[in-house]
């Protein structure tokens, strides 16, 4: 996978970083897979703008992932590997062997034509999922479940992994990709390699109207505004605004937000690097 840079013919080629897209073997979806997907417009069940900066972009359908990989009693073969306009991260259909399809997130390094497999005793290879407790230590894995059965919730995003450092008792430890260690159920399942994609950091739109064909609106500075529409706003002046907050009043920029009392906290060894 590589990223494709443009000459700069016109201003919006300048700095235009985009993927090569060399890894997609099919341009269409399968139709038994997707779902119409709604866009809010940043709005709520009353009209109300309740997010700023969203609306417009290009009508996209939902692909079902398949999360839970829960199918254990057949293995299934990589059809193709597609785009999802949902994710940053590619995605494989896979065909069991009772002709069921389903897609999931594709693995980096896997081809069309491979076999994989999920469940336990499945052997720890690039795109099998199996749980924690089988899985050599050192490995690194991505779709990581929280509780058993609950489906893949931790690195899933294009180029993340989190590495399987050490198991203790019914606790697996793992290394997440924010830096965070912290344990897991060894019963909960993760799927072996990193997530496709890696060089998806690299892109850049180039221009504004690639934000906006993602449904993204233009975004502007608390410090321009008035005082009345934001705590950073007024001044004399190009006056900057004092202490960074957001609009609501809460500061920002290494104000912590997590819950001191969250029942989670007892699974964290050691918190994100800043």
């Amino acid at each position: 996978m590589a990223v494709r840079k443009f000459k700069p013919v016109t201003p919006g080629q300048r700095n235009k970083v985009i993927s090569a897209f060399d890894d997609i073997t099919c341009k269409t979806p399968e139709k038994s897979l997707l779902e119409p997907l709604k866009k809010s417009g940043g709005r709520n069940n009353q009209g109300k703008m309740t997010m700023r900066y969203i609306g417009g972009g290009h009508k996209r359908m939902y692909r079902v992932i398949d999360f839970l990989r829960d199918k254990d009693e057949c293995t299934a073969t990589v059809m193709t590997i597609e785009y999802d306009p949902n994710r940053s991260a590619r995605i494989a259909l896979v065909k069991y062997e009772d002709g069921e399809k389903r897609y999931i997130i594709a693995p980096n390094g896997l081809k069309v034509g491979q076999e994989i497999a999920s469940g336990a005793g499945v052997a720890p290879e690039v795109g099998n999922t199996l749980p924690l407790s089988e899985i050599p230590l050192g490995t690194l894995v991505h779709n990581i479940e929280l509780r058993p059965g609950q489906g893949a919730a931790m690195a899933r995003s294009a180029g993340t992994y989190a590495q399987l450092a050490a198991r203790e008792g019914n606790h697996a430890i793992l290394r997440l990709p924010s830096g965070e260690t912290r344990m897991v159920l060894v019963t909960c399942r993760a799927t072996v390699g990193t997530v496709s994609n890696p060089d998806h950091n690299l892109e850049s739109h180039g221009k504004a109207g690639r934000r906006r064909w993602l449904g993204r609106r233009p975004r502007n500075r608390g410090v321009v505004m008035n005082p009345v529409d934001h705590p950073m706003g007024g001044g004399e002046g190009r006056a900057s605004g004092g202490h960074p907050r957001s609009r609501k009043g809460l500061p920002a920029k290494g104000y912590k937000t997590r819950n001191p009392k969250a029942t989670s906290n007892k699974f964290i060894i050691e918190r994100r690097k800043k």
